[in-house]
């Protein structure tokens, strides 16, 4: 029941149709009983500004954010946190009498259905696809599970230089190495993490992948692949990984966790995570 007293939680991207926080935010948000709505809010990287002036004025409380804004907003706010710093995105934000302030729950999210895996994770190799936000917090995530060889994978050099001159100063002890695409199929049979950051896969276009068959054919047969993507489930690039004997892990837990958090922050007390997974699974027909 929306009422005038009720108070605005939302999502911030472009495009943002897709998302399902909406769904799992509003199952937990009834569950708890209090008084919140969580909307989508469609904003355009020109608009960051306006979007912000115009939140402040009608009292939203806090947000996430998504691509294509999480670094972009860094600048924007008051104060981030140590882990917002270190990784170099935001994802989640809220409203104090200082103005708007943000931290990264991406990280905790990306490491949730990790720790379920009895590894030793000193000594193993990460290939991760794609050098935007959330790539930032993958390697945040590895660097906390431990693992020592990071190889991040991209199609601009460029842009991949300055990834990696971005972590220079960062409080996060980590050794970083930056290939392009036409690297891939020298460093694939390394890997015993292969992450996909990238969008391509996402619904509508669930035929692609961000690697080729080809490609696929070198990786380890113990591999844990990790796609980011939750919608469709499993995506193209997790099928073609398990039919080459991977185990793979979808997006899904770490919306979930990392959504959890973010409520946990806003709200200030604890949230029903298993609430916030059922309704998941159930929009996604998986129950």
């Amino acid at each position: 029941m929306i009422k005038g007293t009720t108070k605005l939680l939302g999502v911030i991207g472009d495009p943002i149709e897709h998302s399902l926080s909406p769904v799992m935010h509003n199952a937990a948000i009834t569950e708890m009983g209090v008084d919140y709505i969580y909307l989508p809010f469609p904003i355009k990287s020109t608009d960051l500004d306006v979007a912000l002036a115009g939140f402040a004025a009608i009292g939203v409380e806090g947000f996430n954010v998504t691509i294509p804004h999480k670094q972009a907003i860094l600048s924007r706010l008051s104060q981030v946190s140590k882990v917002a710093e270190a990784v170099g995105a935001v994802n989640t934000v809220w409203r104090t009498s200082k103005g708007w302030e943000g931290t990264n729950t991406d990280v905790i999210g990306f490491l949730a259905p990790l720790q379920d895996f009895n590894i030793s994770w000193s000594e193993k190799t990460a290939v991760i696809l794609g050098n935007g936000g959330a790539s930032r917090a993958v390697v945040a995530g590895c660097v906390e599970l431990g693992i020592t060889n990071i190889y991040v994978v991209g199609r601009n050099l460029q842009k991949l230089e300055a990834f990696q001159q971005s972590w220079l100063n960062s409080p996060l002890a980590l050794s970083l190495n930056v290939q392009t695409w036409e690297s891939l199929s020298e460093i694939i049979h390394q890997a015993d993490l292969l992450v996909n950051t990238t969008p391509v896969g996402m619904y509508p276009h669930v035929e692609d992948s961000p690697l080729e068959e080809e490609v696929m054919n070198r990786i380890k047969s113990d591999i844990i692949a990790y796609d980011l993507i939750y919608t469709p489930h499993p995506t193209q690039f997790l099928t073609l990984a398990k039919a080459k004997g991977a185990i793979i892990i979808d997006g899904l837990e770490m919306l979930v966790q990392q959504g959890a958090a973010a409520l946990q922050l806003w709200l200030q007390q604890e949230v029903p995570i298993d609430v916030m997974r059922q309704s998941l699974q159930q929009q996604l027909g998986l129950l």
